[in-house]
């Protein structure tokens, strides 16, 4: 069955086996279509031993701009005979599957309605790379050939690419290019080339960039000035400290001396990792550690701490699949009901959730000036599919004349002309007190402790004084809701049902959204973008009948606390659920919304 021609709109997954060194190929096709101006993304799944284990890799490309997943698979290239089937079976009908066809098989498995191309990949390899290791790596490249020639993509462009990593490796360059021959004159002489499925040259990507979630947190962490990061390592967050390592060793070292301007620990575990950030935080540099699920539930008695002692801190929880351990490598958005009450008694965190990279990246920025105008733990929640696949995202912007918000530090002067000064006392009723940093001034010297203290900082078990610290707290839980970042809404007046969300369920809510609104169904849509929630989001919640939350854990996390939190009958609120640990696709948003609306008709 011959698919319909589609210019521009096509989803490609590369099957292979965990540490045969397919990534670089799979990169290399993902930035071809990109430099050819055509939107893509690329999403990674992967298991979470070393090597071995089937993984895939998924390249969208949407003339169109619609990025997040899909399930439809045009092209797959199956390059693990352990998945063959599982490959055959996920092609979508009219689609085309690739395979190794060097070694006979007597029975290959096929469908009627795909077409099976066999290419020798290896046969290729072996008679033109001398070395074992060379072989397998420069299969993975020589199918990046046959696709471009499918697709008809540019080799010029791929040729630059090339250039661009192998420059100065001369033999790796023409190995490469050579793998890229092989592949592309296989397919030209022996299939019709290009497919249905083709690529045209756009111009739909100036001025945007190609980056992952954790990179561009940790970019964010080093133009918010941070200098210090503690962490242990755990999947998916340890490629933020990765980068920000990078980061600081290019940018954090003085010209003068070379001496670093920066600090790193990996800590023992994720307790000693946040005692370390809040150590460095009260001291008052900007400290911060990255982590997942398990490393928030360890870190919990650490984050109450700093609550209560009220000292700036700045986690960046890549969430993934729990409970326990879970699947590591694997998306969900299960940490929101834990981040937000983390710690035991009367105890609230600050979260941002960013929906891309580029969120990531300003909210970074963000969680520490809100740490320190607040005193408080700030916790961005971004997860697996944000933080470790490849985004198309805008180009970053910074302005220069940036200046880190530090909140009510006072100064040696400002400490000069105090009578007294009293580290949890509010003066102006914002819930916030004023601070000191250590060495300032003697005047400023205080005890801090998370045990039972008062306004002046003394340790105390009175009840009245105990009140006035943890009513204080609440003020101030008041006053963070004029400072996050407010929630993005799409509202029109004539609708009267909404949905709500938060995180990476963006793409797919759009995609669901767009072709809902095809067919004359219009939704409103509103995507938080911090806890606490401020007043748009009731006023969201107050417009309309009723509002579907859509979120990627199985609980309906996200629900719960809007019901905690905020004026709304829980009748009015249902939830579209998604947990299988892959991103959210919009046939998810469309089948919830459709199901639920069409009980609501016949009732």
């Amino acid at each position: 069955m011959s698919a319909k021609p589609t210019v521009n709109e096509f989803m490609v997954r590369l099957a292979n086996v965990n540490g045969t060194g397919s990534a670089s190929a799979n990169a290399l096709l993902m930035k071809a279509l990109f430099r050819m101006g055509l939107p893509v993304s690329g999403k990674n799944y992967f298991p979470s031993n070393i090597q071995g284990l089937p993984t895939w890799y998924e390249i969208r490309a949407s003339g169109s701009g619609r990025l997040g997943r899909t399930r439809r698979v045009d092209i797959m290239v199956a390059m693990n005979a352990e998945t063959y089937r599982k490959d055959l079976a996920d092609t979508a009908s009219g689609g085309y599957l690739i395979y190794d066809s060097t070694w006979p098989r007597n029975t290959l498995l096929s469908r009627d309605d795909i077409t099976i191309l066999g290419v020798p990949l290896s046969k290729m390899c072996n008679e033109n790379f001398p070395t074992a290791r060379a072989r397998i790596l420069m299969k993975n490249v020589a199918y990046v050939g046959v696709i471009a020639a499918l697709l008809d993509l540019e080799l010029d462009v791929i040729k630059r690419l090339l250039n661009e990593t192998f420059r100065d490796k001369v033999s790796l360059l023409d190995a490469n290019q050579l793998a890229i021959d092989l592949g592309y004159n296989y397919a030209r002489d022996n299939f019709t080339c290009p497919l249905p499925f083709t690529a045209k040259r756009l111009d739909k990507t100036t001025n945007h960039i190609v980056m992952d979630g954790n990179t561009a947190s940790a970019l964010g962490c080093l133009y918010a000035g941070a200098t210090f990061g503690a962490w242990y390592p755990i999947t998916p967050s340890t490629s933020i400290m990765d980068a920000f390592k990078r980061f600081c060793e290019q940018y954090r070292k003085d010209p003068a001396s070379g001496e670093s301007n920066y600090c790193i620990v990996q800590a023992e575990d994720e307790l000693a990792a946040i005692g370390m950030v809040l150590g460095a935080s009260w001291n008052g540099a900007r400290a911060f550690t990255p982590t997942s699920g398990p490393g928030i539930s360890l870190m919990s008695e650490f984050l109450g701490y700093g609550y209560f002692a009220e000292i700036p801190a700045v986690l960046f929880d890549v969430q993934r699949v729990g409970p326990s351990t879970g699947m590591p490598t694997r998306t969900q958005q299960g940490d929101i009901m834990s981040c937000a009450y983390a710690s035991h008694g009367d105890t609230r965190h600050v979260l941002l959730f960013p929906a891309n990279p580029e969120e990531c990246f300003y909210q970074a920025v963000q969680a520490f000036d809100l740490a320190e105008r607040l005193q408080t733990p700030v916790i961005v929640l971004s997860d697996l599919d944000i933080g470790m696949n490849d985004w198309m995202t805008a180009e970053l912007k910074w302005d220069d004349s940036y200046q880190p918000d530090r909140g009510k530090v006072l100064d040696a002067d400002q400490l000069k002309k105090l009578e007294s000064f009293h580290r949890y006392l509010d003066t102006d009723g914002d819930g916030i007190a004023h601070r000191t940093l250590p060495g300032t001034h003697p005047k400023g010297a205080y005890f801090t402790r998370g045990s039972g203290h008062n306004m002046f900082g003394k340790y105390t078990e009175s009840a009245s004084e105990y009140l006035q610290v943890v009513d204080r707290l609440r003020r101030k839980w008041e006053t963070a809701k004029t400072y996050v970042p407010g929630p993005v809404v799409d509202y029109s007046e004539k609708n009267r049902i909404g949905i709500l969300s938060l995180g990476s369920c963006d793409g797919a809510i759009q995609e669901a959204r767009s072709g809902l609104a095809a067919k004359g169904e219009s939704f409103n849509y509103l995507r938080v973008r911090a806890f606490p929630f401020n007043d748009d989001v009731q006023k969201f919640l107050d417009a309309h009948d009723r509002i579907y939350v859509v979120e990627q854990n199985r609980d309906a996390q996200l629900k719960s606390l809007l019901l905690l939190e905020m004026d709304v009958e829980s009748k009015k609120l249902s939830s579209i659920l998604h947990y299988n640990g892959l991103p959210m696709v919009a046939e998810n948003v469309v089948d919830g919304l459709q199901q639920d609306i069409a009980k609501g008709r016949a009732a």
